[in-house]
């Protein structure tokens, strides 16, 4: 009786004091040595607690980065880009160094070459190192931005995307923006310009951007600063979801 209501006193401390896993004390107790110390045991605990705080962190990451699901780099079959990309260079990639440097990432391709698939697990690559994650879709980001100014909540917006270490801008090229999207579009690059890292993924190349945007000079600049300090990928080739489709038809 008094072993339980021991147990009990030290669940309702450890939720007070914030450190809930102290309170599975007797669990990590039957896992150790029989010979095992005080300070052992102590230790298990904070090791225990600290690895669920980073758990608990990494999970809030991944909330607010807004993934649309989840695909990691081991599921990539770099067989399918003919050698255009390696294995050193995806694991150099997945190291994030990229992002710690400010460097941008564009990939270029037609649908169902694994654009989303490699941003999304470098997403989860970034989310597990600490670092902050926000995931748009480029259409759906203009339609948010122009809601926003027009509910006089732009800066909020802004700030939040400026802040992130990684913005992910997913399928440019389906939707073609009017000038007023298009200006908060290019604001936002901008001002992540050698401040923040941006991966974009496209199906066009960068001479048909021009039929998105209104503003031509304004393209100009904006492929100026995505291109600058910035990681260059052609992931053109046969689609991978048409590939599969094909197989499952046969």
């Amino acid at each position: 009786m008094r072993t339980d209501t021991n147990l009990e006193q030290v669940k309702l401390l450890a939720k007070q004091l914030k450190v809930p896993t102290f309170g599975q004390y007797p669990d990590l107790l039957r896992q150790m040595d029989s010979k095992a110390d005080f300070g052992s045991l102590l230790l298990s605990l904070m090791q225990a607690e600290y690895e669920q705080r980073q758990e608990n962190q990494n999970q809030r990451r991944l909330k607010q980065a807004g993934l649309p699901y989840t695909k990691t780099l081991e599921e990539l079959d770099l067989l399918r880009y003919d050698g255009k990309i390696t294995d050193l260079f995806l694991n150099e990639l997945s190291s994030c160094k990229f992002i710690k440097e400010k460097k941008n990432l564009v990939m270029l391709g037609n649908p169902g070459r694994g654009k989303t698939h490699m941003a999304i697990g470098l997403a989860l690559k970034a989310c597990s190192l600490g670092m902050s994650v926000l995931f748009k879709n480029a259409a759906s980001l203009s339609t948010e931005l122009a809601e926003a100014k027009e509910s006089y909540v732009l800066g909020r917006l802004e700030k939040r995307i400026r802040c992130a270490d990684l913005l992910i801008l997913d399928e440019m090229g389906y939707v073609s923006f009017d000038r007023y999207q298009s200006e908060l579009l290019f604001k936002v690059i901008a001002d992540r310009s050698e401040r923040g890292s941006i991966i974009v993924t496209t199906n066009l190349p960068f001479s048909e951007w021009v039929d998105l945007f209104e503003n031509t000079a304004m393209v100009a600049a904006m492929v100026d600063r995505l291109t600058f300090h910035s990681y260059i990928l052609d992931m053109n080739g046969t689609s991978y979801r048409l590939e599969q489709a094909k197989k499952q038809k046969r």
